[in-house]
């Protein structure tokens, strides 16, 4: 087998070791076999292309060609041209997949189920990165770097896996990654070793003088070991280094993941950590709460809301932030004939509860909080800056309880039309199915506030839907379809359907994500624990704003305006706080009172004296761990620059000037032509010590297609060295570091953009450094000969040393 066809195998094998951390991500292993099969065309088709040959990059496109054509056959084969040619509406159906899988990636639990989407993410980013590491390593003849993409692959497996069995995969990956590192450095060696392998370093001279640091020992024996002890050291320092938080689909830190770790609503992917926080086997505490309202049940806890729907998911806008004002400004819509009571809220955040979101009683009205935070005027919320979270954080809320009657919201005017617009709006690829069955749901409702009720019952008691935590149906528009047939899924699935529905009544909605009211505790405090995480729909009616509605069956509770039958409370009946429960909501920020508000946010009132307020004990990652991350960062850095730095270091030390003495002459003059010898074979012009120094200079003239000026200077360096060698008293010969760089100077100009790259970031007559550590064990070896029972092992490693020398 050639040097090339066992890179080639090398690297198809890396992939597919790589790849080998996906697995447990998602259900069976056929989509591996699948993507071998596509690696392995696509692997065979850039041989064949090399074999042509092809010029590199002609190469590169024909296999991504290839890669294109495959990917077009096994997905979307119905729709392409003949069943193959990736035609336009081919391409719109690949497109429509992977935006299918990313929604499913984000909704799935571990392992997910192996959907069109996912599979086409899965076995397309195999072969995609099986080709970058294919052209890497084996068109460009490039090993070293061909790790990054393998790299990626892993990460990527890494950061969506909880953590299960992750050091056997690196293992797999990283052992591929070393079988193609050695495949290289075998493909090499097999071709400088007629080179080096011939030619016998006998004393006296030209090869005796220009022999420095000659390797006795095998450099791949050398290369398994390093890569062995590099191996160890990869598994064995994560022990030491800070783990991360959490991943995509879950984590084991103060993310979102699952087990001890403090599972969170995310304000990256909320709906991923709400089914985990749902599916907790413990009902985890992650905050209390005290308040003065006289029906806690009706206090929701919202932390953000998901306006904009696109099709694959419910996010929210990116809008501006303000400072929080010292009083929150009057709700959008919000009618002065609308019944409203200000409650006071004391809240304090769990140590494990890390969220840039503040949860807050909706609509706040007034928020007391230490610590930097800024406000979100659309969604009424306050995010962290700069790092701020809800760890250990205590602060007080007032907020309204706003209590419209039936009869208000039925008889609400046209919401204006900017909002309209904005919060109606519905993505073309919502199926039609969903505006459909909201005009059956709705069939003879005569305003938008009993289409909403119709809606909402419908979900939660006359429709027939069942509450499944469990179940993975996803969030986009085809999973809103799915949810309406299959009728099973929990409160995100309920509030994004009825949302979605909603607007297309032209009625303006979205979903806020919280916590619903908690548990009572026997002090009266109330207990909101990861199972109170939530989703419900918010629709605005004009005179009203922003109304909360529970689709949900047996979560949270239903308002009391949409039970008309049911009256509704008065304002002036809620009780007034006790002496006992008043006292404490406001002793706490009365500290603070005289303090500038614009002060107060920046955290420049001092330290916070709210009784019970947990301050930080948090005194910074060790300096231990620090050092280690450090030590890491300068290997990441260090490693791949090594043979440059090497090599820089080798061409000052033998240009250096030294001693006057006709010793130290002699030694600057076979410096300087071990410099331009290794500047040549950095360039592609391997040295052949059979030649005299003048033969080796005309070699390098004539290889290197140097200028007169630069072939001048070889030949004075090849007549000084023949000086040295020969003659009985050798002339001193001046400039000769001159010379050296004006031979450089001329192999760099002479040589192409990629040569020159490659002889400066990983050049050839590095490997001296290999053949030093070789020798350098050869000798140690050979120290100890004479100790007894050792002559066995010296007569051994000197075998091995003729062998591979």
């Amino acid at each position: 087998m050639s040097g090339r066809a066992r890179l080639a195998l090398s690297a198809y094998a890396a992939t597919l070791l790589a790849a080998g951390a996906l697995i447990p991500l998602v259900d069976g292993v056929g989509w591996l076999v699948q993507a071998a099969v596509l690696l392995a065309v696509q692997s065979g088709v850039g041989a064949l292309a090399r074999r042509v040959p092809l010029a590199r990059t002609l190469t590169i496109g024909v296999q991504t060609l290839v890669t294109l054509l495959l990917l077009t056959l096994v997905f979307v084969r119905d729709h392409a041209l003949f069943g193959v040619l990736p035609g336009p509406e081919a391409l719109m159906r690949l497109g429509e997949l992977l935006v299918a899988g990313g929604e499913d990636v984000g909704t799935y639990a571990i392992p997910a189920p192996m959907t069109d989407g996912i599979k086409l993410m899965v076995v397309g980013g195999v072969v995609l990165i099986g080709l970058a590491v294919d052209a890497l390593a084996v068109t460009f003849r490039s090993a070293a770097p061909a790790g990054l993409p393998l790299l990626a692959l892993y990460s990527v497996a890494a950061g969506l896996s909880d953590g299960g069995a992750s050091w056997l995969w690196f293992l797999l990956a990283a052992s591929g990654y070393l079988l193609l590192l050695l495949a290289e450095g075998r493909d090499r060696l097999s071709q400088w070793g007629r080179v080096f392998g011939g030619a016998a370093r006998n004393s006296g001279g030209l090869a005796d003088g220009l022999a420095g640091v000659g390797g006795g020992s095998s450099p791949v024996r050398t290369g398994r070991r390093i890569g062995v002890l590099a191996l160890g050291i990869a598994l064995v320092a994560p022990l030491a280094l800070p783990a991360l938080d959490s991943g995509l689909l879950g984590g084991k830190g103060p993310g979102n993941g699952r087990g001890s770790g403090g599972g969170t609503i995310s304000a990256v992917n909320p709906l991923v950590s709400l089914q985990n926080n749902l599916n907790q086997p413990d009902n985890r505490e992650v905050m209390t709460y005290r308040s003065n309202i006289e029906n806690p049940q009706s206090l929701y806890l919202r932390i953000l809301a998901l306006d904009e729907f696109n099709g694959s998911e419910w996010r929210s806008s990116t809008r501006r932030l303000t400072d929080v004002p010292d009083r929150l400004p009057q709700p959008t819509g919000l009618g002065r004939d609308v019944s409203v009571t200000e409650v006071r809220t004391n809240i304090s955040a769990s140590r494990s509860y890390q969220q840039t979101y503040l949860p807050l009683p909706y609509p706040a009205s007034e928020v007391r909080v230490g610590g930097r935070w800024r406000y979100e005027p659309e969604g009424r919320t306050l995010v962290g800056d700069d790092g701020q979270t809800t760890r250990g954080a205590s602060y007080e809320v007032g907020s309204l309880v706003v209590e419209p009657t039936a009869a208000q919201l039925a008889a609400a005017g046209p919401p204006p039309e900017e909002l309209v617009r904005e919060y109606t709006q519905v993505p073309g690829s919502l199926p039609g199915v969903v505006a459909e069955t909201a005009e059956q749901v709705t069939e003879g409702a005569s305003n938008a506030y009993e289409q909403a009720v119709k809606l909402q019952d419908w979900f939660a008691s006359d429709g027939g839907f069942t509450y499944d935590t469990t179940v993975t149906s996803g969030t986009g528009s085809s999973a809103i379809a799915r949810f309406l047939r299959d009728r099973e899924g929990f409160c995100i699935h309920f509030s994004f359907s009825m949302a979605a529905m909603a607007r297309t009544l032209g009625i303006p909605a979205r979903v806020a994500v919280g916590f619903t009211p908690g548990t009572m505790k026997a002090d009266g405090a109330i207990s909101v624990g990861l199972r109170d995480a939530h989703a419900w729909p918010e629709l605005y009616f004009e005179g009203v704003g922003w109304t909360r509605f529970e689709p949900t069956p047996s979560r949270g509770s239903t308002p009391s305006w949409t039970r008309p039958e049911v009256p509704t409370d008065s304002a002036s009946d809620v009780a007034q706080p006790s002496a006992d429960t008043s006292a404490e909501p406001s002793a706490a920020p009365s500290a603070e009172d005289s303090c500038p508000p614009q002060l107060r946010q920046e955290g420049g009132c001092g330290p916070s004296q709210e009784p019970g307020a947990a301050l930080p004990t948090d005194r910074g990652t060790p300096a231990g761990t620090v050092l280690l991350v450090v030590l890491a960062a300068v290997l990441v850095l260090v490693l791949p620059l090594s043979p440059l730095l090497w090599r820089t270091r080798a061409r000052n030390r033998r240009l250096g000037s030294g001693g006057r003495t006709p010793a130290d002459a002699a030694a600057r003059t076979l410096a300087a032509w071990r410099e331009i010898s290794d500047e040549a074979w950095d360039h592609g012009i391997a040295p052949d010590e059979s030649l005299t120094p003048r033969k080796a200079a005309a070699r390098i003239v004539r290889l290197g297609r140097l200028d007169s000026t630069a072939a001048e200077a070889v030949h004075r360096i090849a007549g000084s060295v023949e000086q040295v060698l020969y003659a009985p008293e050798p002339r001193p010969a001046a400039g000769l570091a001159e010379d050296a760089l004006a031979v450089r100077a001329g192999l760099r100009a002479s040589a192409g953009r990629g040569a020159r790259l490659r002889a400066t970031l990983l050049p050839r007559s590095s490997v001296r450094v290999v053949w030093a550590v070789a020798e350098r064990r050869t000798a140690l070896a050979e120290r100890w000969a004479g100790r007894p029972g050792a002559g066995r092992w010296t007569a051994r490693l000197r075998r091995l040393t003729r062998q591979h020398g």
